[in-house]
């Protein structure tokens, strides 16, 4: 049979982006001159009309002050802001389709620190297949009251309140974020509740706020007939105030359910180090959607079972054994929260580890070769039509769910690569260490990665990022000769390997063809060790 080629194919196809999709996405001019502080956010619900109007204070602040000083700010229609207040003035703005431009007044000096107030109204997006199809959700529970929330990863927080809408720059100091509700209904927001106001209208107004950075779109409010309890982890950081909430006549189901939450900390914490929001709580919190990873407020609605939705995505078994969304959704604390992708196009930082963390925590709590067969089972969902990685610069979420399913194998291969299990947890554990509270690059993680387990992984991420090929490893045996390459790879590929032959031992193929040399000793036939996500052939 003919050999496959070693040169690794692209997608044929490439996406078209538009004027729109640069604003969205790139660092445009006038969002790089400015530095997010702080967002105070105020928003109060109309249910019956399904509209929302509200308020956001920016604070900024800036070493590099232009000439002209002008600001992008982001709101999606049909959403609009009704007006925007600069030290005492109302000033103008345009309006390019979902971006908004205002020239503030010329500085006298930098570091200039300011404050604009952005008073924003409208219906916002309204989610169709939420969290997927992402916006503003308005439904009911079943006994028909309102139950209010919102899901916009991907989309963006834009798409109901003004910000910068770009995740390489989060709020500094942290955000609050205040809901007016009708008295007969209760708002959750992320982090510590500050205020409760009873006002003279029948509403009341929660104030909650966090004081560490975060993402944008993970600012979100909860709005329901809800009833909550504390409970304390005692971490790795000390005491970790624990909330959970859920609607009233679901409270004793999710007392139980929510159990899983001390067995998921006391896992991540040991693989990842520590919870990063100690300052903030760890809240769990009932959703009308299947769940998101809110920081500090992870939005739950698996139902109270275990698995995904009472699926095993992996047909192991493995992934019946626990609750899907209070493991993934909670992974996302560490990446996606703590450790966040300054692009969207590189956000398998997000999704590939904390799909890997649903093999850490089977590994856990049921052993090496339960996590191992529960990371084999979930690699017959890779699709390999894209590559991960997505186009940089325009907001571009990559395609599918390769992100998943295969960045968690690539992830599972780089640990058999790196053989030592005590430096893979260091590097995770350094991951979050190193980059604490920051955004980063591809690069960024790519080299740190290296650079801990003292191998050049360049080609490796090239080849599972990259590329839409798995990796080829062809041979041919002659009596008691074994010779071997990498086919389908990216050039220069030569990743280790694990092989069973004539015993197990590791091998380093390269795209040339070795030959291996063995005494007759054992038997003869040849496999890989499957925890390798590659594909293997004979050559006749």
């Amino acid at each position: 049979m003919a050999s496959i080629s070693c040169n690794a194919q692209e997608a044929t196809t490439k996406p078209q982006f538009t004027h729109a999709d640069t604003l969205r996405g790139s660092l445009t001019a006038e969002r790089a001159w400015w530095n997010v502080l702080r967002y105070d956010i105020t928003v109060k619900p109309d249910y019956a009309n399904k509209r929302i109007e509200g308020c956001n204070i920016i604070e900024y602040d800036t070493k590099n002050y232009p000439e002209v000083p002008v600001m992008q700010i982001d709101l999606q229609q049909p959403m609009t802001i009704d007006s925007i207040i600069y030290l005492t003035y109302k000033i103008d703005y345009k309006r390019d389709g979902d971006a908004y431009f205002l020239t503030l007044l010329k500085a006298s000096q930098k570091n200039q620190r300011g404050k604009i107030k952005i008073y924003f109204s409208g219906k916002p997006r309204e989610a169709t297949r939420p969290p997927w199809d992402g916006g503003w959700i308005f439904t009911k529970d079943k006994m028909g009251r309102p139950w209010m929330t919102a899901a916009c990863e991907g989309l963006g927080a834009s798409a109901w309140y003004p910000c910068k809408d770009y995740l390489g720059d989060e709020p500094d100091s942290g955000a609050s974020l205040s809901i007016t509700v009708p008295d007969t209904l209760i708002a959750v927001g992320n982090g510590r509740l500050k205020d409760k106001k009873i006002n003279a209208d029948g509403t009341i107004t929660y104030q909650w706020a966090v004081v560490n950075p975060i993402n944008n779109y993970n600012i979100i409010p909860y709005i329901g007939k809800y009833v909550t309890w504390h409970e304390n982890y005692h971490g790795e950081k000390g005491n970790l105030d624990c909330d959970y909430w859920a609607l009233d006549y679901n409270v004793e189901i999710a007392k139980s359910e929510f159990k899983a939450v001390d067995s998921m900390l006391k896992c991540f914490e040991y693989w990842f180090g520590p919870y990063p929001f100690y300052e903030d709580g760890y809240k769990l919190i009932e959703a009308p959607h299947l769940g998101m990873e809110h920081q500090s407020a992870i939005a739950y609605g698996n139902k109270f079972q275990k698995g995904y939705s009472g699926k095993d995505l992996s047909g192991s078994g493995w992934g019946m054994k626990w609750d899907f969304i209070i493991v993934h959704e909670s992974g996302h604390e560490w990446f996606g929260n703590n450790i966040t992708s300054k692009d969207l196009a590189d956000e398998w930082i997000h999704e590939s580890f904390t799909n890997y963390s649903e093999t850490l925590y089977t590994e856990y709590y049921f052993g090496k070769q339960a996590g191992n067969e529960y990371n084999y089972g979930i690699r017959k969902n890779i699709e390999n039509k894209t590559p991960i990685v997505g186009s940089y610069g325009v907001n571009n979420e990559p395609e599918g769910t390769d992100e998943y399913y295969k960045g968690g194998n690539m992830i599972h291969t780089i640990r058999q690569v790196i053989d030592n299990d005590n430096l893979f947890r260091q590097i995770l554990r350094g991951l979050n260490k190193t980059f604490y509270h920051q955004t980063v690059s591809t690069k960024q993680i790519e080299d740190y990665i290296s650079k801990e387990a003292k191998i050049d992984l360049s080609k490796v991420f090239d080849q599972y990022l990259r590329t839409i090929q798995i990796p080829v490893l062809e041979y041919k045996q002659d009596g008691y000769a074994l010779s071997y390459r990498w086919a389908n790879c990216v050039k220069g590929f030569a990743m280790p390997v694990k092989i069973i032959f004539k015993g197990s031992r590791r091998i380093v193929p390269t795209e040339k063809w070795q030959k291996l040399n063995l005494y007759p000793e054992g038997g003869n036939v040849f496999t890989v060790d499957k925890n390798f996500y590659i594909t293997i052939k004979k050559i006749d």
